[in-house]
């Protein structure tokens, strides 16, 4: 009898359990907001990226009627963002579990209005919307400048391009690959072993951003030279001329702990800004000329602007044995995006040639990294673009580099290659020329 009256009681209990409503978790939210919603306190949401854009081709458009009327000075933002509780937790009571699942490495927001700041005085203005059009709701920079003069012609995010120090990753690749050609150390058309049963040529090794090739390649070189080449590239130094608040990169002192094969495959212990970047391009692109990067204050001085040589490289023997794995980057490797997003609009799309870089900051750990690093040839034209992602979730070179497609797109839809552009003047202020 007592058995049976244990029975019905148990029974008892479990039907009036299943009487109470079950609890329904709530449906996730899209990643990219609720990734903006966890990294940040004011979450800007991706869906009303076009509104900003269209704002600001609005003030671009208005742009000779502002331009007196803006202050010099513009209000900074930090280059990373600290995270708060709500960047790991949803308000509210909640489980051990579910907190778990929600918690996010990142403390740097993949989506921001990137343009807050920016001076448009001097810009050439049909570069800045293209720029603006192609890094849409990203967190980054765009730097576009000329190769043949070293004129920036646009950056957005100017703050960012100017101080944002970061991790080179993979773009580091491209100097190795000079300095390896330039010691006589590396044979571009020889196979290097980079597994047990793979090996691959500096083209295919730069196209596809092969970790293993570059590693051996930095070991051969020795931590002296590696540094000795970033310091002709102007890494570790300010790139422009005259810009207020620019800061300079970093070149490590001694070897990283991670080593040097980890400094040249990934960047360890290398920091450097956009502008840092799209100088050292702009030496590749014109064929060994390393300009001192300038953003005329005005359209006055756009129009007078005249060039400055920081110092000469000797690389023209090089140059034209890293462009084939550069283009391969574009045209089947890390930059395909770049290629797809650029389809048949450019007469000579498979002109340009580019790396990117991914990795996560290793000062910042917070902080994921997208770079694209590209140059153009289309008829006299020689634009460096360089592209700056930072945040967390989808955020990659690969990206960066369709973003850098898109740019060099929308300027093929303005003609901007085709139309003839004013001609710079040609008087330079020379420096001493560089040799290996």
């Amino acid at each position: 009898m007592d058995t049976f009256r244990f029975i019905c009681a148990a029974a008892a209990v479990l039907l009036a359990a299943e009487s109470v409503p079950a609890m329904t978790p709530a449906k996730p939210a899209h990643p990219a907001a609720a990734h903006s919603a966890k990294a940040r306190a004011k979450p800007i949401a991706s869906h009303s990226a076009p509104v900003r854009v269209a704002a600001h081709h609005a003030r671009i458009a208005h742009a000779p009627g502002i331009a007196a009327n803006r202050q010099a000075a513009y209000t900074f933002r930090p280059a990373s963002y600290t995270a708060t509780p709500a960047a790991i937790l949803r308000s509210g009571s909640k489980t051990r579990r579910s907190s778990a699942r929600l918690y996010s490495p990142w403390t740097e927001p993949t989506f921001a209005d990137s343009t807050i700041g920016d001076r448009l005085e001097g810009e050439d203005l049909a570069v800045r919307r293209a720029a603006v059009d192609a890094l849409g709701p990203y967190n980054g920079s765009v730097v576009v400048a000329d190769a043949l003069t070293g004129r920036i012609l646009s950056t957005v995010n100017q703050q960012l391009a100017a101080t944002g120090a970061y991790q080179p990753c993979s773009t580091i690749k491209v100097v190795v690959s000079l300095a390896a050609l330039s010691e006589k150390i590396l044979d571009p058309a020889t196979p290097i072993l980079v597994a047990r049963r793979s090996s691959m040529s500096l083209t295919q090794a730069l196209a596809k951003s092969n970790n293993a090739y570059f590693a051996k390649l930095g070991e051969q070189l020795g931590f002296e030279r590696v540094v000795r080449y970033g310091k002709l590239f102007g890494l570790g130094e300010k790139a422009a001329y005259g810009l207020d608040g620019e800061e300079a990169g970093v070149l490590p002192a001694t070897v990283p702990d991670s080593g040097v094969g980890m400094m040249t495959s990934f960047g360890d212990g290398i920091r450097l800004t956009p502008l840092e970047l799209a100088g050292m391009v702009t030496s590749i692109a014109n064929g060994g000329t390393l300009y001192y990067l300038q953003h005329p204050k005005s359209q006055e001085e756009a129009q007078n602007f005249v060039p400055r040589v920081k110092r000469y490289l000797d690389i023209n023997d090089e140059i034209p044995q890293i462009k084939p794995g550069m283009m391969g980057a574009v045209e089947y490797g890390t930059a395909r995006r770049a290629g797809s997003a650029m389809g048949s609009d450019l007469v000579d799309a498979d002109a340009v040639a580019g790396k990117t870089g991914t990795c996560t900051d290793t000062v910042h750990p917070g902080v994921h990294l997208g770079w694209f690093a590209s140059f153009n040839e289309v008829g006299k034209s020689k634009l460096v673009v360089v592209v700056l992602l930072t945040g967390g979730r989808g955020v990659s070179g690969p990206v960066a580099s369709g973003i850098a497609g898109n740019v060099y797109r929308n300027l093929s839809h303005e003609n901007y290659f085709s139309t003839a552009r004013a001609l710079m003047p040609l008087s330079l202020v020379p420096l001493p020329s560089c040799c290996h």
